[in-house]
């Protein structure tokens, strides 16, 4: 893959891996993106994971020819993105490695070294001459790790941007549903917690001149740059963006699920757009939570379990407070048999976001859906469409 002239991808992609980072589906595979810049001298961005090393290798020589890369800029130390920080120095033992000084004390950690022979140390604001490229460094902490740098090339007006910008998926794998939503799921699963932080790269980078964004994860972006800015500027603000209602459900024998079904007719007849029905307990988990994040208002409907919530709503609800779930609207549905007190542990587990405004109506259902449950549902939704 060519990017400019003097830029080219020589990345990988994984269709073995069944769980990134040990939790996050990705049928469609990983790409673990690399790139080299061809100059005066020639840099490498980033490496790959452990089992790719052998392929990654392979690509950078063929496209360094009968030259060896000078450089190799670390911008991020997850291990997808540094395993073979060792075998490159050993293919190509005249070249620097170029990283944040985090970066070097973590690769002492995870290679007994930090290749102190071999550092050249950068931060915020300094510059590597490449011959024609110019690389700026921009530090972007807790994006989504403490040592990740950013870089500019000023020439090319390429943003090489770490994990920033990423999605899920190999690419070789042309996805129907288009970058936002698998990016998306990435976005909300890996980064989310770091609103404030990525909100100030922005900032860092918003009078740059950018013609292509270079991810570590997914395609390079290339066109309607503005639309991806924008997106990461309101998931990362905790901004509402799509209009409509999440509603997510926990359900033992049916009866909560048939009451969300009903509900979701109530909406839709009342003018509604969009209502967005998942099943926590039997849906992929980060697609629930990117549903939460995406609209302004979330209905969150459970069984009484022990005393408190069913389990997997638990656990759905602890995600979103991790990270930082906040400027929402929520309205809250329970079922008990005897003694039903679900929404008002829901409630509690909230008790620590931020802008958080529940519903005044609160919708109780003992056992079964009655023309009362019903009732409760239509009030519900009026005060949420209104």
């Amino acid at each position: 893959m060519t990017i400019t002239d003097s830029i080219k991808y020589v990345g990988v992609d994984d269709h073995e891996i069944d769980l990134f980072e040990g939790q996050f589906n990705v049928p469609n595979g990983m790409a673990y993106n690399s790139y080299v810049i061809l100059d005066e001298k020639i840099a490498v961005m980033d490496s790959v994971d452990a089992r790719f090393g052998d392929e990654w290798i392979k690509n950078i020589k063929a496209i360094c020819a009968d030259r060896k890369p000078d450089y190799l800029v670390v911008q991020h130390m997850e291990m997808d993105h540094s395993a073979n920080i060792r075998r490159f120095t050993e293919e190509f033992p005249n070249a620097k490695i170029v990283s944040s000084r985090m970066a070097f004390n973590l690769m002492k950690s995870y290679f007994g070294t930090d290749f102190a022979e071999r550092q050249l140390v950068v931060a915020e604001g300094k510059a590597l001459e490449l011959g024609k490229h110019t690389l700026q460094f921009i530090g972007a902490p807790q994006v989504h790790w403490p040592e990740v740098i950013m870089t500019y090339d000023s020439t090319d007006k390429v943003l090489f941007s770490a994990d920033a910008f990423g999605k899920f998926g190999a690419n070789d794998y042309d996805d129907p549903e288009g970058w936002a939503c698998e990016g998306r799921r990435y976005y909300f699963g890996i980064v989310g917690k770091f609103g404030v932080q990525v909100q100030a790269v922005l900032k860092k980078v918003a009078g740059l001149k950018i013609e292509h964004i270079c991810s570590l994860h997914g395609p390079v972006l290339s066109e309607n740059l503005q639309y991806y800015i924008n997106l990461y500027d309101t998931w990362s603000s905790y901004g509402v963006e799509s209009e409509g209602i999440a509603v997510g459900y926990t359900s033992v024998y049916g009866n909560t699920k048939a009451a969300v079904q009903k509900f979701a007719e109530i909406l839709k007849a009342k003018g509604c757009k969009k209502v967005a029905v998942f099943d926590i307990a039997r849906e992929d988990l980060h697609e629930c939570v990117e549903d939460a994040f995406r609209y302004g208002t979330l209905v969150l409907a459970s069984t009484t379990y022990n005393g408190g919530v069913f389990p997997a709503m638990h656990n759905f609800i602890e995600n979103l407070v991790e990270r930082n779930y906040q400027n929402r609207t929520i309205a809250l549905i329970e079922n008990g048999s005897w003694a039903p007190v679900a929404a008002k542990s829901m409630a509690a587990m909230f008790e620590g976001c931020k802008n958080i405004t529940f519903a005044q109506n609160k919708v109780t259902i003992k056992i079964a859906v009655t023309d009362q449950t019903i009732a409760q549902l239509e009030t519900l939704a009026d005060e949420l469409l209104h």
